[in-house]
């Protein structure tokens, strides 16, 4: 009996082990980089959400902290735009690909999210309450970070109940979260408040807001303007409306699923949001 209990206890030790180091090792070969977009303001990107920066030599401004795992490649990334701390991190929204280095990174620094993000987080019992939002918005605030002004607005729930476009006016940029994937179809979120009609709404308000010198940075996928969030938007359009008509017309979920959207959709299926996964978004959307 004792040995059977040491050698459980062993295999335990041995597996939580490898579980370390698989979880350590998960991120081994990313390398955070960073694009400069205008004005000491940056788009970096590594593994998870885009983040944006702006390094300005009194202190560094960072939007989304990606993965805890990752929090000294993105310190080593920061530091190489400007020796400054991080004194203000903003979060998009609430998902851990976007909050998960929030602790490690961000823990001295002003975190500011939507009120939602807080909440959220706060009932999380696995998240770190070192990176919990302190300062929450739920109206259109405006921050200035040493010369650069930023515009945090709170968008009618879509891809979570928490979301922020992040504007700066004068460099003509907009940071969305995940209110724009690039190039893929959409996570829209609806156990945390996501809503499909509401994501196009809110994609074309922003595309009503931008003009076509606009950098527009996604959530995921490559930097890109107005011309990629239009496609973007013809994209959910045309899926919603092929759902729509053949859920009225009496066909199941299942029968549209085995049947697909159309090869000219084919492009947008990803590992995530598979195009299986997109149509069971959309068809449960349709009333």
């Amino acid at each position: 009996m004792k040995l059977t209990k040491t050698l459980s206890l062993f295999t335990g030790a041995a597996l939580l082990l490898c579980s370390s180091v698989a979880l350590a090792n998960r991120f081994a070969d990313v390398q955070v980089s960073a694009t400069p977009l205008k004005d000491n303001v940056y788009m970096l990107t590594g593994a998870g959400g885009n983040m944006a920066a702006v390094a300005a030599p009194q202190g560094v401004l960072l939007i989304d902290s990606q993965y805890a795992e990752l929090a000294e490649k993105i310190r080593a990334s920061l530091k190489t735009l400007s020796p400054a701390e991080l004194t203000t991190l903003i979060n998009t929204h609430m998902h851990g690909d976007h909050v998960g280095g929030n602790a490690a990174l961000a823990a001295r620094a002003d975190i500011i999210a939507h009120a939602n993000v807080k909440t959220r987080l706060a009932a999380n019992a696995n998240f770190d309450p070192a990176g919990l939002p302190k300062t929450s918005i739920t109206e259109k605030t405006t921050l200035n970070h040493y010369g650069v002004e930023l515009v945090l607005e709170p968008m009618p729930a879509s891809h979570t109940d928490g979301d922020l476009l992040i504007w700066f006016p004068a460099q003509n940029i907009v940071h969305m979260g995940d209110l724009m994937f690039q190039g893929r179809f959409p996570f829209v979120d609806t156990n945390n408040g996501g809503n499909v009609q509401q994501y196009i709404e809110n994609t074309r308000y922003v595309i009503s807001k931008i003009d076509e010198q606009t950098q527009v940075i996604p959530g995921h996928g490559e930097l890109t303007n107005k011309a990629g969030l239009q496609r973007e938007l013809a994209m959910m359009e045309q899926t919603l409306a092929l759902v729509t008509a053949a859920k009225q017309q009496g066909v199941s979920e299942a029968e549209l699923i085995a049947k697909g959207l159309g090869d000219e959709f084919k492009a947008w299926h990803w590992n995530f949001i598979t195009e299986e996964r997109w149509i069971k978004t959309l068809y449960q959307a349709v009333p």
